[in-house]
């Protein structure tokens, strides 16, 4: 066997693992082994939020400043252990009927997507075979906002929901801004839940209009938060918890505790700077997964 390949266990699966030395992130020295030992570590509460869901991955087989491309279809030499789901694929860009998603719901399944340099893993807000049982927005700042103003916004948001008996957790992005993910009760379709949620943000738009955007346009964008609603569209994905992103450092989509949101929007915490994957794995030992609750049946949304 070559040198640079590693034949290994994982939870029953033989895996043959290769260019664990390869740095993936050249800045941070991050290498491809290092990536497989984070979703290793961190899939005991990442695995939870990937299950059922079908597997958007982008991959990036020679790092982040190299190229990249998303992977919604199972690759070739997919092992025959790899949990695959043949779906409609309505709108396709290539002109497919069906999509062969992967669902990653086991670690041996996970650690053969990170060998692969499938660092950013994205899900739909809907289970297979379900309706959307999460409703996300996401809040994207506006240059020179920052994630201080959308600490503000998810703080808005969060108690607008609340008044509807609607919970919402936060996430940051891993890039520059955030998510608030709210579990619903999975009895309603995708354009109920697009609906409302864009219902919500043009009120809030219209009520904090210096702060708030909710139209897509971006050059109305600037010094504003958008809330995207339209992240509840049955063909979006959203970046999972716990996922890897491609920036110059392993930056994470880590979950948030309102606390640290409410200080956020102080000015103090968090920070602007991403949450790195050694810090998140610092957090769930700390917190545990704070997006645990998506994992429970929400409310319905109201009509």
């Amino acid at each position: 066997m070559p040198t640079d390949r590693l034949r290994v266990d994982v939870a029953g699966r033989t895996l043959e693992l290769s260019n664990l030395d390869k740095i993936l992130y050249p800045k941070a020295g991050f290498t491809k082994g290092e990536v497989i030992d984070y979703y290793t570590r961190i899939s005991p509460v990442l695995l939870p939020h990937l299950c059922d869901r079908a597997l958007t991955r982008i991959r990036y087989p020679n790092g982040v400043e190299g190229n990249s491309f998303f992977e919604k279809n199972a690759p070739a030499a997919t092992p025959s252990w790899v949990h695959v789901e043949t779906l409609p694929a309505p709108g396709s860009t290539k002109g497919r009927e069906s999509i062969d998603y992967v669902v990653a719901d086991d670690l041996p399944t996970l650690v053969w997507l990170a060998n692969l340099a499938a660092l950013e893993l994205h899900t739909p807000q809907w289970k297979v075979g379900g309706h959307p049982d999460l409703m996300v927005v996401d809040l994207d700042p506006g240059p020179p906002a920052t994630l201080r103003q959308c600490c503000q916004v998810a703080l808005l948001l969060r108690d607008r929901l609340a008044a509807d008996g609607v919970d919402s957790y936060p996430k940051t992005s891993g890039k520059k801004g955030m998510q608030l993910c709210c579990p619903i009760a999975g009895t309603q379709s995708a354009d109920d839940v697009t609906g409302y949620a864009r219902r919500i943000a043009q009120e809030l738009e219209r009520e904090h209009p210096k702060l708030i955007v909710s139209k897509m346009a971006k050059n109305l964008r600037p010094g504003k938060v958008f809330i995207d609603w339209s992240q509840n569209n049955a063909a979006k994905t959203t970046v999972a918890p716990y996922s890897l992103r491609a920036q110059p450092v392993p930056s994470v989509s880590a979950p948030l505790t309102w606390d640290e949101v409410e200080a956020g929007a102080a000015g103090k915490r968090p920070s602007t700077r991403p949450y790195t994957a050694g810090e998140v794995l610092d957090r769930v030992e700390e917190h545990g997964d704070l997006l645990a609750p998506l994992r429970e049946p929400g409310r319905a949304l109201p009509e």
